[in-house]
């Protein structure tokens, strides 16, 4: 049988009948018993259950399979599998998710999720004191259970499922204690700092153990990274033992909806928030308060990705911040740093000093991809979570391809007024404006545009000094911001900029 539900305020449910450990296959180790204590079965033994169906086009977001686990449980372990028939090119061929939660429930934001793992494994088993990852250890209590799986895509002749759900009985393990990160390290005081708000790991769909993404940063030259596995916060509590006084980590999560992703950037430690809703739902707004209340900022990640549902759909209202360069330079940068500028001009429209910055980060899943292409370098009062976040707030900051790209940035009035990245530069609107661009660690032919409400201003090749100064005023320019970007690949001819080396986050001139 079965039965068709709702989340409340989300998207589309299908509930399956239950799988009851009562109708399951007994199995006792040798020279076991059939029974045990109170009617428990005994230590060791397992009882295995394999469930199959079928799902057709248009398949509801998320199936749920309710899963009937009694007293005594010490593991549940879960397998799945799925067909994938040729379909003509262009068409869409199956790709289904997995994940679990536990007996309290499914609800949307609710507290009964314990891992996530997408299509990044077939299997995953979750007891007291481990869990693969992007599963929450933790006791395997008695009550209903859901396996969760997630139709992404389904082929026209539909999606033929099997999953396999093992409980084995014993007295549990000692609970896991998370090994949380600090949420501070030495730093150096008031200075710029450079970090990776964007990495994966084997707790999601990466390939890089937390030990090697920590490596990585380290070798890269950076002093913050902030954990960002798709769904789940699995890594929390295993990153206190690969951070340090010379890297920073930040406990987040990449929330990957049916209409963008977004970055949750400084969580505190292990607070989970939900992905299971689209535009429609009119659930961003929920949770994006919830991560600022969990001391998160809000970043939506690769806004014109080309992925499916990767594309950002929820508007930037309730956000902090935009990633405006995801990994190596590509056309989605460029459409999103113009959407992003259309928002300065906004602001500069509205004259109420609220704007949105831009960030950059890698994405990095695997080799080759590179942690700290990008990165972010933010002038933060000291290396904590709350400086840092402060920092991307404000806009104090920039992007840099590599930890070898040096920039200074500043604007300066005939009174010694000076203001620097971020920063408004308070001048009377004809009063004359010096714009300075310092740039190393660039190679030969780089080229620096200043970008102002009108457009380009300036595009010229850097000079052999490094220097290039501008003069404007603010009734000209509300703001003004710069992009250092190597040589056009094509000589030009297509009208496009070469790739970015470093992006700044505007100077705002003119008294509010």
């Amino acid at each position: 049988m079965l039965r068709l539900s709702a989340l409340a305020g989300a998207t589309g449910v299908l509930t399956l009948a239950p799988v009851s450990s009562a109708a399951a296959s007994d199995s006792a180790p040798a020279g076991g018993h059939p029974g045990g204590s109170g009617g428990i079965p005994p230590e060791g033994s397992m009882q295995t259950r394999v469930v199959t169906g079928h799902l057709p086009t248009g398949a509801a977001d998320f199936v749920h399979l309710p899963v009937e686990v009694p007293r005594g449980v010490r593991q549940i372990a879960v397998s799945y599998g799925y067909d994938r028939p040729a379909v003509p090119p262009g068409t869409q061929g199956n790709a289904c998710d997995i994940g679990i939660f536990d007996q309290h429930g499914t609800d949307v934001g609710g507290r009964g999720f314990r891992g996530w793992s997408g299509g990044a494994r077939t299997e995953f088993a979750i007891s007291a004191d481990t869990a693969t990852p992007g599963y929450l250890a933790g006791p395997v209590g008695a009550g209903t259970w859901h396996v969760v799986l997630g139709p992404y895509t389904v082929a026209p002749q539909g999606l033929d499922y099997s999953v396999t759900v093992t409980l084995t009985f014993g007295a549990p393990a000692a609970a896991q204690v998370p090994n949380y990160p600090p949420d501070h390290a030495t730093g150096r005081g008031r200075a710029w700092y450079r970090g990776d708000c964007h990495l994966h790991s084997v707790h999601s769909d990466g390939k890089r153990t937390l030990e090697q993404l920590a490596a990585l940063a380290r070798a890269a030259g950076l002093d913050f990274i902030n954990s960002s596995d798709h769904n789940t916060t699995s890594a929390h509590a295993h990153l206190g033992a690969v951070s340090g006084d010379d890297l920073l980590i930040l406990t987040g999560e990449e929330v990957t909806t049916r209409n963008g992703h977004y970055l949750a950037i400084g969580l505190d430690a292990g607070e989970w928030i939900d992905w299971r809703y689209r535009a429609r739902d009119d659930a961003f707004g929920r949770f994006a308060r919830q991560i600022r209340r969990a001391g998160g900022i809000v970043v939506p990640a690769h806004p014109y990705a080309p992925s499916l549902a990767g594309q950002w759909k929820f508007g930037y209202d309730d956000v902090d911040a935009i990633e405006v360069w995801n990994g190596p330079w590509t056309l989605d940068d460029e459409l999103t740093l113009l959407t992003w500028d259309n928002l300065l001009t906004g602001a500069a429209r509205r004259g109420d000093g609220h704007w949105i910055p831009a960030m950059g980060n890698s994405d990095a899943h695997r080799d080759p991809d590179v942690v700290g292409l990008p990165q972010t370098v933010v002038l933060a009062d000291g290396l904590n979570r709350r400086a840092l976040q402060a920092g991307l707030r404000a806009g104090t900051s920039w992007i840099a391809e590599s930890a070898a790209v040096r920039l200074s940035f500043t604007a300066s009035g005939p009174r010694g007024e000076h203001a620097g990245i971020g920063e408004r530069l308070p001048v009377a609107r004809d009063a004359a404006v010096t714009v300075r661009l310092e740039a190393g660690g660039v190679p030969a032919g780089t080229v620096v545009r200043l970008m102002t409400d009108e457009g380009q201003m300036v595009g010229a090749p850097l000079p052999a000094s490094g220097v290039l100064e501008w003069s404007t005023t603010a009734s000209l320019a509300s703001y003004v911001r710069a992009e250092v970007r190597r040589p056009a690949p094509d000589g030009g001819a297509s009208g496009l900029p070469g790739p970015a080396l470093a992006l700044t986050n505007p100077i705002w001139l003119g008294r509010k």
